[in-house]
């Protein structure tokens, strides 16, 4: 029985994997063993990716004597549970401080047209507002 996905119930090596199986959209056992950095045994790699299908992060298909994992949410749907897990746990619910948290993080990497992006969506928030 799946269980209730949260971007929280992952530790660092479901994270290190789950970050390989979006990378790629879809993953054999095989392949996330050759691909994350210093991977458990084959045996290991295919219980931890059984493991995120019991979660709800995974779900697989047969193609011969292969299982292929892909996700069960998109990457974009994904970011916005984390994100909105994120804003409620350490934002108190505040979408304006978590943005402002993000954006004195990343002030010196932003170009005028990242800034003018911003600014668009910021209007577009006021327009559906009124």
């Amino acid at each position: 029985m799946k269980k209730k996905k949260s971007p929280m119930d992952l530790g660092r090596r479901e994270r290190q994997i789950m970050a390989f199986v979006y990378q790629h959209g879809q993953a054999t056992a095989a392949e996330v063993m050759e691909g994350i950095d210093s991977p458990p045994s084959y045996s290991g790699v295919r219980a931890m990716l059984r493991i995120l299908e019991e979660k709800g992060h995974l779900r697989h298909r047969r193609e011969g004597p292969r299982y292929i994992y892909t996700p069960t949410l998109s990457p974009e749907e994904a970011g916005r549970s984390a994100m909105n897990y994120m804003v409620q746990m350490f934002f108190n619910g505040s979408v304006e401080q978590a943005v402002a948290t993000l954006l004195e993080l990343k002030r010196t990497d932003l170009t005028e047209s990242d800034l003018d992006h911003l600014s668009g969506l910021i209007e577009q928030a006021k327009q559906q507002g009124r």
